[in-house]
């Protein structure tokens, strides 16, 4: 059997399924073509939904045991695993139907089955009955999977990547935690918060490789009391499988060279899923990385072939790749389209969560370009102290003369909230004189930020400092 579209879209994800939504309100023939059943991508079935999901449930946890500060005497909470999980699978499985539900109103088909390109106008897609697709442009949306890493027990049991880690099939009393970057951190609060004592490596010196010291230092105060034991320089230097358990050794920075834990938790990257989708049969290309090559259009070196989202490359983030299946789709539709945003956001949510966009000020280092950097530090703020939440910080980077906003980031309760309003201020070249004259609602967390702007401008009204000096370049 053979069909035949204007486009097809291969994954359903985030950029998938927006893309193909796209395509259908301006007019164009479309199928959306998954590996699985039911649409919405590694981000809803095993990614950002469910890691959110149990994350509020985590972050509950924590508010009903740090009540005793307030006066509130509440005992122990007792987690219901099995509910949890239904809960879990219940949200995720309403959202999909969701997605089919909007995607059959726009007259998108969808079809499920593992696709590959026979040429640069035909797709293959083989599922029960094996057939063809014929089209004039294709979207390449298929995500990206979990790295493991070669010979630490990949074939154990009681190993596990963040798919595995999402089921949550049992709360291990001790849980080996592999990677400091954010889904290492993010599912290690979960398990923390359920139960587990939580042993966390990392092979550089800090949490979150790359991302502002200033933002992580509150988070790293936190994570120490959280988890068992956190060490930085280290590495798992061998695993062994005994039935029951995992007997790990280490080398590095880090007092008991060995340990065992019930279960091992691997979170050191994903990797984009370019491979055996029949591109050698196309122009498209792939980098030494794995991503497919594309301009600021999402075309590949296939002119007829679009690419978005994690397998089109950094960073790997649904928003991301939501823009980008706009732009493809526009730009096929014959639009004036292209991604040429200013600032990308992202957002770590762990408690406290941690954002930010545009320009940080170790990038304005290592770029030599001169800055002003201004922070408020959220012991300032009649909002935070209300939450009992005081080590926060929202900190600005701006141009020195202009005072435009160039970057912006946020650590504290709420930061993946917060960080909108700095996104529209970069992408809008704003000043920082803009956003300290916005009037902020009193008393809030969004306030810090334009605190932060009038500490730039020498005047923030809950902190006594002159205008920061012009650093960098």
């Amino acid at each position: 059997m053979t069909k035949e579209t204007d486009v097809v879209v291969i994954g359903s994800g985030p950029g998938g399924y927006t893309a193909a939504f796209r395509l259908a309100d301006l007019g164009i023939k479309t199928i959306l073509v998954d590996a699985r059943k039911e649409p919405g991508g590694e981000c809803l079935h095993n990614g950002c939904i469910p890691s959110k999901a149990l994350l509020h449930v985590s972050g509950l946890l924590e508010e009903i045991r740090a009540a005793d500060q307030f006066g509130v005497r509440v005992a122990e909470p007792k987690v219901d695993l099995k509910t949890l999980r239904e809960w879990k699978n219940n949200l995720i499985g309403n959202l999909s139907a969701g997605i089919l539900q909007l995607g059959g109103r726009r007259g998108v088909e969808f079809v499920d089955g593992r696709a590959r390109f026979e040429d640069s106008q035909t797709l293959v897609v083989e599922n029960e009955d094996t057939s063809r697709i014929t089209f004039k442009h294709a979207i390449l949306a298929t995500g990206s999977r979990p790295l493991k890493l070669p010979g630490l027990g990949a074939e154990s049991n009681l190993v596990m990547d963040s798919t595995e880690a999402l089921a949550l099939e049992k709360i291990p009393k001790t849980l080996l935690v592999v990677g400091g970057g954010y889904i290492g951190l993010e599912l290690g609060t979960v398990y923390a918060a359920l139960g587990s004592k939580v042993t966390l490596v990392e092979l550089t010196e800090g949490l979150l490789p790359g991302v502002d010291r200033d933002l992580i230092r509150p988070l790293e105060r936190r994570i120490k009391q959280l988890f068992e034991q956190v060490s930085f320089n280290t590495k798992v230097s061998s695993i062994e499988d005994r039935g029951d358990y995992l007997q790990a050794e280490f080398e590095g920075d880090i007092d008991i060279p060995h340990g065992t834990f019930e279960r091992m938790f691997v979170a050191v990257g994903r990797r984009p899923n370019s491979d055996n989708l029949g591109l050698e049969h196309t122009r498209a290309s792939i980098d030494n990385q794995g991503f497919v090559r594309i301009d600021a259009q999402c075309r590949s070196a296939e002119p007829c072939i679009f690419a978005i989202g994690d397998v089109a490359g950094q960073p790997m983030l649904a928003h991301k790749a939501m823009r980008e299946g706009k732009v493809a789709a526009e730009v096929i539709a014959g639009q004036a389209s292209s991604f040429d945003n200013q600032a990308i956001p992202a957002v770590v949510f762990t408690d406290p969560e941690i954002s930010w966009c545009g320009l940080t000020e170790e990038e304005a280092k290592r770029e030599g370009k001169q800055v002003q950097i201004s922070r408020f530090p959220w012991s300032a703020s009649g909002r935070a102290a209300t939450l009992g939440r005081l080590e926060g910080l929202t900190k600005m980077v701006c141009e020195p003369g202009t005072g435009r906003i160039l970057g912006v980031g946020i650590v504290g309760p709420n930061a993946g909230e917060l960080i909108a309003e700095a996104v529209l201020a970069v992408e809008m070249a704003a000043v920082a004189e803009d956003m300290g004259m916005s009037i902020h609602p009193h008393p809030t967390l969004s306030e810090t930020l334009g605190e932060a702007a009038e500490a730039l401008l020498g005047h923030a009204t809950h902190i006594s400092r002159k205008a920061p000096p012009i650093s960098g370049g």
